[in-house]
């Protein structure tokens, strides 16, 4: 493989964006085959040389960040033995790529697929989980108090869910259209809140996680995130430049 710009390396191997990689390099963290790089333009083959930061090898294998409209039926796995549809599989790339997080095979929307596994444990995990917000179609009219007790929290077997935000969307004789923020993950969360007031979901459509929408993606289609999304990412779960936080 040629040579190519170090900061495009860095890039791609999720560690930020392309920008914020130039000032990682200048400020002397980058080593390719052990020597320090802290001028630019620098140069190196991924697949040859030896590219570190802070430490950590840069895998050769380029890491990949999309955003898939999941379709209703298809599951959030790696395999399937029934042989059914996977979300993967509308991802058709060379890498070895999964699915952060589930959406249950009922509900639609954005789901966020790569082989970062670094960045996918941390989206996952309870203390960095970013909002997740969805457009729900329910059963019904729900009442003022209904909608202030689902903000305020519902009571599950496993505890209280956190404060949400609501809007309604539209209502009708009867069903109700929302838009509904969370910011935790627990298991069919949603359907479980309103299932507690008696409430069934028609619809269930996932439309952002944090501030990456799934506006201009169609069912079954998916783009690729973008530097500035994927440095979002790691920023929010405290791997902004590889580094913690702490």
């Amino acid at each position: 493989m040629a040579k190519v710009r170090l900061q495009k390396i860095l890039a791609d191997a999720g560690i930020a964006s392309r920008r914020k990689c130039e000032e990682i390099i200048l400020e002397g963290d980058v080593r390719v085959n052990r020597e320090v790089v802290d001028e630019l333009p620098a140069f190196a083959d991924p697949e040859v040389d030896r590219i570190t930061y802070m430490g950590r090898r840069i895998s050769s294998e380029t890491k990949v960040y999309f955003l898939l409209n999941k379709p209703k039926g298809v599951l959030c796995t790696n395999s399937d033995p029934l042989n059914r549809k996977i979300a993967i599989d509308f991802v058709p790339v060379r890498q070895r790529v999964f699915c952060v997080g589930r959406l249950d095979k009922e509900t639609t929307g954005a789901i966020i697929i790569t082989n970062d596994s670094e960045l996918a444990n941390r989206l996952t995990h309870p203390r960095y989980e970013l909002s997740k917000t969805y457009e729900i179609l329910v059963k019904g009219q729900l009442d003022g108090e209904s909608i202030e007790k689902l903000k305020k929290g519902i009571w599950l077997s496993e505890g209280k869910t956190k404060r949400s935000i609501i809007k309604v969307l539209h209502r009708g004789p009867n069903e109700t259209l929302l838009e509904m923020t969370i910011f935790q993950g627990k298991n069919r969360q949603v359907r479980r809140m309103l299932a507690r007031l008696d409430f069934k979901v028609k619809r269930l459509k996932r439309t952002k996680i944090g501030n990456i929408s799934l506006k201009g993606v169609g069912i079954g289609n998916f783009k690729q995130l973008t530097g500035k999304q994927i440095a979002y990412l790691r920023k929010a779960t405290r791997l902004e430049g590889g580094k913690d936080g702490k």
